[in-house]
């Protein structure tokens, strides 16, 4: 049972560190897509020594905002925070091999953090918005200076908000876990089967979202594809739902660049 010791505390910083530099990445800083879940969820696990469970963290809150972009004022959900979090909570909650239904039990608890994460990014915008107005006004001697500094300002702010809130989140989260251990087997079991589930929504999402009609015929045919190629080599199934829902993402992108 995981104690919030030295070294838990330790590692829970440097987490929370890792977390709000990965946040810089989303809008920030560079853009280099690292803080997608799909990455920053396999890092994370890696740096706390169970890759397998940040890369399932990583799988299925991708596949649930892929399309979720910051367009026009639409602040959509933190994921590098939300994903950060969990595969912590997951690990450090849970230490010497986390379980599908832990996992699960990580990705609901920071899913509800989601509206705080957002509030907390449309502040930070909110605040950064006036930066300009503020340099304006200030009429600076060495206005060069003062714009470096507007934008050291900016993505300080955005660096501290991905740190204070996986900060909060991920004691939290631990604790909970904790809570949750005594809970009985069929909500164990429960937690075990809705995480395999999970992907499912994720690929809804998708097909609605793209809302091509060829989508439906390259689902389909990844489905038997990837059905077929799990039967005979005995592949896990969330591997066996990835694969259906690259080969049917991938068929509607090209099918729409053909036409």
């Amino acid at each position: 049972m995981p104690v919030f010791d030295l070294h838990m505390i330790a590692a829970i910083v440097v987490i929370s560190i890792v977390g709000g530099l990965l946040g810089l990445d989303r809008t920030a800083v560079g853009q280099f897509m690292v803080s997608q879940p799909l990455v920053a969820g396999p890092c994370t696990g890696w740096m706390l020594g169970d890759a397998t469970a940040g890369l399932i963290i990583g799988i299925v809150l991708e596949m649930i905002w892929l399309l979720d972009m910051p367009i026009g004022n639409f602040v959509p959900a933190d994921a590098t925070v939300v994903t950060v979090s969990a595969c912590a909570i997951a690990i450090l909650g849970k230490p010497g091999g986390d379980t599908l239904s832990v996992i699960s039990f990580s990705l609901l608890l920071t899913t509800v953090m989601v509206p705080l994460t957002m509030q907390a990014d449309a502040f930070i915008r909110k605040r950064n918005s006036k930066l300009m107005e503020n340099l304006l006004s200030s009429n600076a001697e060495n206005m060069a200076q003062a714009i470096a500094r507007a934008h050291l300002s900016g993505i300080s702010a955005f660096f501290l908000k991905s740190f204070v809130l996986c900060l909060v989140i991920i004691p939290a989260g631990i604790a909970a876990v904790l809570l949750f251990e005594h809970l009985p087997g069929t909500a164990h079991h429960a937690l075990s089967l809705f995480i395999k589930l999970l992907p499912l929504i994720g690929a809804a999402l998708i097909a609605r979202k793209l809302s091509i009609k060829s989508f439906d015929l390259f689902l389909i045919s990844g489905f038997v594809i990837a059905a077929v190629f799990g039967f005979l080599f005995h592949v896990p199934v969330l591997i066996v739902l990835l694969l259906t829902v690259i080969a049917g993402w991938l068929g509607a992108r090209y099918s729409e660049q053909r036409s």
